[in-house]
């Protein structure tokens, strides 16, 4: 099988620089985070941190970005009460590391809420996301793209807490914003284009959801390609509010 770019690089670097210098940990770890389907993503995750800590040490940058990429590896998995605790536990030592306004110990706390609402409470995934964008507000900025990725899943999390409504004026702002700060065109624009379409439609309007979605197939088609899997997926989920439209009482 031919090796992609990053395989070789990583083939090249343990043959140069050896498999534990840092350049070839890292290496590591962005082969692993892109191998969705690896054979054991979670033992994999782990196993670089691992080697992150022997080689840099517990305190180390990189070995606390490993023990969270081992710990969302968890939750993926079908784990998010491991997750959860691994990320607690990991918050801890990042507010020891870098203190509590730290880049690194923001996206922590957004990990966590995250899987907080996954392992099946979402009211305190609004809780904890709320307060994370006030603070994230004040020490980055409303242009800062962890700030705008906040917003989104905040306002998922109000969807999935049970009122679509709200998620789904959240989502209209965010969209604006991200329209504005990077372009019509940029990946996180066109996946808020999709989860307005969903909010849309589980607030009531299926019209406005197929609508959406008729618009973002069409530009997916344009800027990726009619075969990329984003495309496929809103291919697929255009379908389903089709269907869901001609049958409401299926929603």
């Amino acid at each position: 099988m031919r090796k992609t770019g990053l395989e070789q690089l990583l083939a090249d670097r343990v043959r140069v620089l050896g498999p534990d210098h840092p350049d070839t940990l890292v290496t590591r770890g962005n082969l692993a985070a892109l191998r969705s389907t690896a054979s054991d993503p979670v033992a994999t995750a782990e196993q670089i941190a691992v080697d992150f800590t022997r080689v840099l040490g517990p305190d180390h940058a990189n070995t606390l970005v490993a023990r969270g990429n081992h710990a969302i590896r968890q939750g993926q998995n079908g784990d998010p009460g491991a997750a959860v605790a691994a990320l607690q536990e990991l918050l801890t030592d990042m507010l020891r590391v870098f203190g509590a306004e730290h880049l690194h110990t923001l996206a922590t706390r957004g990990n966590l809420a995250r899987w907080c609402g996954h392992a099946g409470d979402p009211a305190k995934a609004v809780g904890d996301l709320e307060t994370l964008l006030t603070d994230q507000l004040r020490v980055l900025g409303p242009d800062h793209t962890d700030t705008l990725i906040t917003r989104g899943h905040l306002a998922n999390w109000r969807g999935e807490a049970g009122d679509p409504a709200s998620a789904a004026a959240a989502t209209e702002e965010l969209l604006a914003d991200l329209t504005h700060i990077i372009g019509p065109d940029h990946p996180h624009t066109l996946i808020t284009r999709s989860n307005l379409a969903t909010w849309r439609g589980k607030a009531g309007d299926s019209t406005a959801a197929v609508s959406i979605l008729d618009q973002l197939v069409a530009d997916r088609t344009r800027i990726l390609g009619p075969e990329h899997p984003d495309t496929k997926a809103a291919h697929d989920k255009l379908a389903k509010w089709r269907r869901l439209h001609l049958r409401p009482s299926a929603r």
